[in-house]
């Protein structure tokens, strides 16, 4: 049983890694695959695969067939999210009963579905369940989105690694308009620039909280 109890309304930070540490995107197009997974899977109604659901979603756009877009309801509010070559993290918002278990779990077994059959593997690709810690505090919230945002600085990836790298920052630059719902941290925030400066402001102080935090599991103690 989880020690956490998720609750419409409230905020999280959620992240998982490969299992046994291995990477969970190879190339550039499973980077866009697993973004297309957090937009598609973040609905209450199934909707099977993302392949099986292009179908309905050529169905329910065809205006010759008389049919609207419908507006379907979501499981989370994506907030941040970052996607490293090994691990993700998201930032989120239940917005409906249960909503980040289903969503995570359709995530986590759709993702899964598509990377094995890509790679003819089987078994599972994350390491066990997904973690999480409940976000209490606006102070703590602020913190979180740009410990994630900028997630891959603080894990100095690099190299042929960063082309695999997915991020919501260049979202909360550019004030995109995206599955990625940024009002909650921006409207906090006199402009882009002043999240952005306080972004690379807190994240010295986010890079020697992990050092400490490596330290303490090295030495026995939990995070």
């Amino acid at each position: 049983m989880r020690k956490i109890i998720f609750e419409i309304g409230e905020h999280y930070h959620v992240y998982n890694r490969g299992v046994d540490k291995r990477s969970i995107v190879m190339e550039e197009y499973d980077s866009d695959r697993f973004l297309q997974s957090l937009e598609e899977f973040n609905v209450v109604e199934p909707i099977g695969s993302i392949y099986e659901n292009s179908f309905n979603k050529d169905k329910e756009s065809d205006t010759s067939l008389g049919n609207p877009i419908p507006k379907l309801d979501k499981l989370v509010n994506i907030v941040c999210y970052c996607l490293n070559p090994n691990h993700f993290h998201l930032l989120l918002e239940q917005v409906a009963e249960d909503g980040i278990v289903k969503f995570m779990h359709k995530l986590g077994l759709g993702y899964t579905n598509y990377f094995n059959k890509k790679y003819k593997r089987g078994g599972p690709l994350f390491g066990g369940r997904f973690k999480a810690k409940h976000i209490a505090t606006n102070d703590y919230l602020q913190y979180v989105s740009a410990y994630i945002n900028l997630n891959d600085r603080v894990h100095q990836i690099g190299g042929g690694d960063i082309g695999l790298v997915r991020s919501s920052w260049d979202e909360y630059l550019n004030n995109k308009k995206t599955f990625c719902d940024t009002a909650v941290i921006l409207e906090q925030f006199g402009s882009v620039g002043e999240y952005e400066d306080y972004c690379l402001d807190t994240l010295p102080i986010v890079i020697e909280n992990k050092k400490l935090s490596q330290e303490l599991q090295n030495l026995g103690f939990e995070e």
